[in-house]
Order: structure tokens, then sequence, then C-alpha cells
């Protein structure tokens, strides 16, 4: 990593030396510029630090620290002044100066103002580079979905993400991603350089839940030693995901009310109200409709919350998107236990694609992480997925056609597929086709099939090789 680049404007020859002999000591690259235009010149993005000096032989240094922070805002300042006063301070930092240091100064008090200055620098910089990555993340085209029902989804992400609405409502069934739904609308609209954070409402009692919304006062309840900001306050700006937004009580969805009405709130034992702009997306997997009526949800909190509604389809719901989900995890694993799984086998996959997944996306991705974890093979087999497996009947492994099928043909194509797989042993297939030795006789003489010299058969076998798969 170079060197932090600072840049000395001081018309005082002495003032620079003594300055840069000090911080190129210290390990940092060090520009020089003796007027107010030549500090304008030399200033770009490289630039992480400017020790500014406020009498300029062609201008005042508030001057130039305006300029720096209209063409790069990110570059941090230090103004230096022989004749300060309360008014230059306050000028200057209401301008954007960082630190402000009186003339004459102590060089080792000017090396670690400057050490501070560039940690806040390099802070600000990992924030950034977090909330890049995250936003790359959480961006539409990184959720994996390609059918129907995912492209709606997506669709209507991008459009909540864009729209000013301050209320956003997330329903769907456990573990249909509800949380990276809510951080996609947050990383893809204009708050996203701004906070997200989230909390399950049924994880805490109330008076925690509420303390954690909106924060306290010094002595508001027991162990309240000192004023805490809540999330409301911390998210300023930003988002905050309300989880489980159908288990919080009463009391507090009044609350909850008001501060979504009027954008303002009072902290647990506080008088005075505080106002913040934050956008609330909410989310539930029970049915708030009927939580009204059965009584148990505010109505009025109900429809301010409905506001921007949005709801999630369960896994089984998305025809196609099963596939992408068990190369997306089965490539993240990998990374993850550093393995070389090539995937699953074509069992493997008829298993997860006919199961029902009434965890939704949660259940596929555990379901994939254990066998991960614990396979020897290049390639995933029904038997690493022995939760499944005592789930999924082989019937449900088959399904009817749109257009439907002719039921003799599929029982002709079962025939031959055991026989094959058993060698022509009619009490082995009888066991694979779970009937006796008899049937299978009878039907060996219904179809004409012949052992190995019927060439059809031979064919047929070959063809259906593979467990009969139509798609719902």
């Amino acid at each position: 990593m170079s060197a932090p680049t600072l840049l000395i404007v001081d018309d005082e020859d002495l003032v620079r030396w003594s300055l840069r002999e000090a911080l190129i000591h210290d390990g940092y690259t060090v520009l020089e510029a003796r007027t107010a235009a030549e500090a304008l010149e030399r200033i770009n993005g490289s630039i992480d630090l400017v020790l500014l000096d406020y009498k300029l032989p062609d201008g005042d240094g508030l001057t130039v620290l305006r300029r720096i922070k209209e063409t790069t805002p990110e570059t941090l300042v230090i103004l230096m002044t022989a004749f300060s006063t309360v008014e230059n301070a306050v000028e200057a930092m209401k301008l954007g100066a960082w630190h402000y240091i009186d003339k004459p100064f102590d060089l080792q008090e000017v090396s670690m103002a400057v050490e501070k200055a560039l940690e806040t620098v390099r802070l600000r910089r990992e924030v950034r580079t977090l909330r890049t990555s995250a936003g790359l993340e959480y961006g539409l085209d990184a959720i994996v979905g390609t059918s129907p029902a995912m492209l709606e989804v997506k669709a209507l992400l991008a459009r909540v993400a864009s729209s000013p609405a301050s209320t956003v409502l997330l329903t769907g069934e456990t573990g249909t991603g509800k949380d990276l739904a809510a951080k996609a609308i947050h990383y893809n609209s204009d708050r996203a350089a701004r906070p997200f954070v989230n909390i399950t409402c049924s994880a805490l009692p109330e008076q925690l839940l509420e303390s954690e919304l909106f924060g306290h006062e010094r002595g508001a309840f027991t162990d309240a030693r000192q004023q805490k900001h809540g999330l409301f306050e911390t998210a300023a700006g930003g988002t905050v995901f309300l989880d489980e937004i159908g288990e919080i009580t009463a009391g507090l969805q009044s609350k909850l009310l008001r501060f979504l009405e009027e954008k303002t709130f009072k902290r647990v034992g506080g008088l005075a109200d505080v106002r913040v702009d934050v956008r609330v997306i909410a989310a539930t997997n029970r049915d708030l409709e009927q939580e009204v009526t059965a009584g148990k949800f505010r109505e009025d909190l109900f429809y301010r919350l409905h506001v921007m509604p949005l709801l999630l389809p369960p896994l089984r719901e998305r025809q196609g998107d099963i596939r992408l989900l068990i190369d997306y995890y089965v490539e993240r694993f990998n990374r993850e236990f550093r393995k070389k799984v090539r995937g699953l086998n074509d069992e493997a996959i008829a298993l997860l694609d006919h199961y029902r997944w009434p965890g939704n996306i949660r259940e596929l991705r555990n379901a994939i992480e254990r066998a991960m974890l614990l396979v020897d093979r290049e390639w995933l087999a029904p038997l690493d997925f022995p939760s499944l497996t005592r789930h999924v009947s082989s019937a449900s492994l088959f399904r009817l056609p749109p257009d439907g099928v002719n039921l003799e043909d599929v029982e002709r194509q079962l025939l031959v597929q055991a026989l094959d797989r058993c060698g022509w042993n009619q009490t082995h297939a009888g066991h694979l086709l779970r009937i006796n030795r008899d049937q299978v006789r009878y039907r060996i003489e219904k179809f004409g099939l012949r052992a190995h010299h019927d060439h059809a058969a031979r064919y047929d076998a070959a063809r259906y090789d593979a467990p009969l798969r139509v798609p719902a």
C-alpha cells in the first residue's frame, strides 16, 4: 500500500521545510505549494490531507478550503493560522475543515493531528469499499432466479427502491428471502450510502425492543447509565428493517405508528421529540389482515405499512429456479469449504426438483451446505440428502404434463427400465416396481418384450434410462 500523500500550503519557507521534514520522517509523501493558485492546481483525488495556512499571498485559506471541498470533498483539510479567533474556527468548521491548529505549533501536535486525520480517511475508504461491495452483492442482478415469479419480484424491487415510499411491507413464507429483498431495496436506492440496520422484533421483550428502536435517556430504567441512540437515529438517512413485525406488542405498535406518521419519536425516558428521516421496511410471514380481524394487530398501523406491499413467492412456485440455486450454493460452498464438488447427479437433482421445500430457500441452502460439508465425492447423490429422501416418495418424482400421457406407454417404459437395470431378472425388476414376479411376467407378455433380442425394447431402455421427470 502506498504512503498517504499530504499537501502543505504555506508561503513561509521555514514552516514548509519544518513540516515537510517531520512528515517525511513519519513516512508520508509530501507535496508543497506557496500560494492559493498553486494549491488549487495541485489538488486532485490522490491528495489525502491538506495542511492549509489561513493567510496566503493571493487569497485566504477559507476560499481555498471552499474550493477543495467543491472539487474533492473527500480530501481532509487542517487549517493553520497565527490569527486564531472563535469566528474563524467556526467558519472553517462550517466549510468542512477537519481540524484547526494555531501557530506557532508544536510538531508533535501536528504529527498526532495528521495521524488521526489519516485514520479517518482510511476508515471512510473502508466504509465506502464495504458499501460498494454490499451494493454489488445485493444488486438486483445478483438475485438468483429467472422464473416468471422472480422476474416480476425483481421488477417490483427496482420500482420500490427508486420510489420515495418511506414504508415497505414484505410478506411471504418463512425462508423466502425477505431479508435479501430488504437489502436489495436499500442498496439499489438513493439511500445506499447511508446505514442499513435490522432487528428481529420477536427476539427481544417489549421494553428492550423499544429501547433498541428509539433509544433511551440516562436513568430511564435500571442500568441506563448513559444516553443511547436507537436504531432509527443510527440509521438516519438510511433504512431500518423490522423483521417479524407481526410479533410486536400493542403498546409498541402505537409508538411505531406515531413515528411512521410524524417522523418523530421520544427516547425512552425522554421529553424532547427527535426527528429523523429513514425508510422502514417491515417483514412478516403472518397474514396481517387476519391478525387485524383477530384484534392482534392495529388496523391503522397495517394500512400505514401497506403503502408499498411486496409478496415473495415460495420456492415451489419458482419453476426452474431450483437448478440455478443449486449451482449457486454448490459454487459458494466449494469456495468456503475448499472443495471441488462438480454438482448433483441426475437422481439428486430429481429429488430436489420435486421436494416441496416448506422451508423455502433457507431449507435448500441448509440442505446443500450439510451435504457439501460431509461429501467426499465429485457428485452429490440422494443419499447426501437424508432429510429430503424421508419425505419424498418415488411417486412424487412423476408429474403429469399439461397435455397428458398415454398410461400404457409410461407403464411399458418403466418396465423396460426396471428389466434393463436388473439384467432382466424378473424378481429384482418386480422389487423396483413394487409388484411380484407374476405381474412382471404378465406385463412382459402384454407388451411383447424379449430379453436382449428385441431391439425396440433395448432402444426404449436406453432412451428412458433416466427417471421420468416431467415439469409440473
